[in-house]
């Protein structure tokens, strides 16, 4: 992927700079960050004034959203691995309580997260490897809830998905099917994480943004608007321009 760099739409009598990135792909995604900043991920050689007219096609959703993020609450701030700090599992927060062990390890108890290392300097690798197989165990669980719900509206999946740290996106769905999703999901309500399941398994028999695609959405998870809500409400995506 090349570095991204500024241009400039127009929507109406609306400036909106926007980050041009281009990658290998096939498609343009236009993207609406938490911070409201707008990212263009264009095909290495597409056309950059039809970058532009295709965005600018968008404009009323993009300030949209960009109306609907300035709604939210500032962003978290940044969680330190140190005993008394707090952080979020399964949409609560829980005090970490770091003791000295020769046996590594994460376990919840009493409202806490005690995590045991042999240093202080590999707290925070004990404890990310700990919330990987939180993650792993956690969605392989959500997930056939999920599939079954979705049977029911005729999508069909094997189930399978893989764990990749992603840092603008909870989910992502290629046109063969293949599901990835971030384990950062850990951290959100189990009702969350079964919206961006399901928001995948949708992607599997629509997938496009089109009308069709949010036709189907509404009709297996009718809320989803409000558990997306929810999510972007309690955790933040460690994004970094």
């Amino acid at each position: 992927m090349m570095d991204p760099c500024w241009r400039m739409a127009e929507y109406g009598l609306t400036r909106i700079p926007f980050q041009l990135v281009r990658h290998e792909r096939r498609t343009l995604s236009i993207q609406v960050l938490a911070d409201g900043t707008v990212r263009a991920v264009a095909p290495m050689l597409a056309d950059e004034y039809e970058v532009r007219r295709r965005l600018e096609r968008r404009g009323a959703w993009i300030l949209k959203q960009q109306r609907e993020l300035a709604t939210l609450p500032p962003p978290l701030p940044i969680r330190h691995y140190v005993s008394g700090e707090t952080h979020r599992y399964l949409g609560r927060q829980h005090r970490l309580r770091v003791q000295v062990a020769e046996d590594e390890g994460v376990r919840l108890t009493r409202g806490e997260l005690l995590v045991h290392v042999r240093t202080p300097e590999r707290i925070q690798r004990v404890f990310e490897t700990w919330l990987r197989q939180r993650a792993s165990a956690v969605l392989t669980e959500r997930m056939a809830a999920c599939q079954e719900r979705a049977g029911h509206f005729g999508i069909q999946h094997s189930g399978e998905f893989s764990l990749r740290r992603m840092t603008t996106r909870w989910g992502s769905c290629t046109r063969e099917g293949r599901l990835t999703f971030n384990p950062l999901l850990i951290q959100a309500p189990r009702e969350c994480i079964d919206y961006v399941l399901l928001h995948e398994l949708c992607h599997t028999a629509e997938f496009s943004h089109a009308p069709a695609y949010y036709a189907l959405l509404g009709r297996v998870l009718p809320d989803w608007k409000a558990r997306r809500a929810r999510l972007n409400r309690l955790v933040e995506l460690p994004y970094v321009n």
